[in-house]
């Protein structure tokens, strides 16, 4: 992969606008995953800390990548594993709640940080913490109108939300603000990868995609 600054990795992720969230039982499909997703037009991928072995698979992940491609570390609590991924080659570091250690570690290698957040007050102050971009996080529970709210007396925060986010409603969410969406479950069904059916993801990938350009040609972003 190509070496890039933390504004080229945030813009990089606003111009794609999806980000696969990686999370498996059996990191020996990883390689495939990847690729399938990539056909599809996805160029984000976060492996998250609950993969088996996440680091190591990043390592090995990270120096095979096009130069087109961002690979970073979710699930990230803890400034020593944010220190670690990016050593094995995370070029983004996303967490499922507000550590400010976590924002330290990534500031210290000018590396994109994206934390989660819930409420609104929690949202600005990662934000005035120097998150890149605010992840929301359990997006299910809020919804697309949340982000519309949000975006009123915050609309200088790039949000991006995790959770609820679906093959359907991907443009929804790009509508209502976010800069781009964290895609798990909906991407990455759990059957096809067991059935070993990698064109299912690549579809779901060219759906998502495809949903996501769709809303911003409409909204003219």
């Amino acid at each position: 992969m190509t070496p890039r600054t933390r504004p080229d990795v945030v813009r990089a992720i606003e111009a794609g606008g999806v980000v696969a969230v990686i999370r498996l039982k059996q990191p020996d499909r990883l390689r495939a995953i990847v690729d399938a997703v990539a056909e599809g037009g996805v160029r984000a991928l976060e492996v998250t800390m609950t993969v088996p072995g996440a680091i190591d698979l990043i390592a090995a992940l990270a120096p095979s990548l096009p130069p087109e491609f961002l690979l970073g570390a979710g699930t990230v609590v803890d400034g020593d594993t944010a220190r670690r991924a990016i050593a094995a080659g995370a070029q983004f570091v996303v967490g499922p709640v507000f550590r400010p250690e976590v924002l330290a570690a990534c500031h210290e290698r000018d590396v994109a940080v994206m934390p989660g957040c819930f409420s609104p007050t929690e949202i600005l102050e990662a934000w005035d913490a120097g998150a890149d971009i605010v992840k929301v996080f359990p997006a299910t529970v809020l919804g697309p109108a949340f982000f519309k709210d949000l975006r009123g007396p915050l609309p200088h925060v790039k949000l991006m939300p995790t959770g609820g986010v679906t093959l359907d409603n991907a443009g929804d969410w790009i509508r209502a603000g976010a800069v781009a969406v964290g895609v798990g479950t909906a991407l990455l069904d759990a059957k096809a990868i067991a059935a070993g059916d990698y064109g299912m993801i690549t579809a779901n990938a060219r759906r998502i995609v495809a949903g996501v350009r769709a809303a911003r040609e409409g909204s003219g972003r």
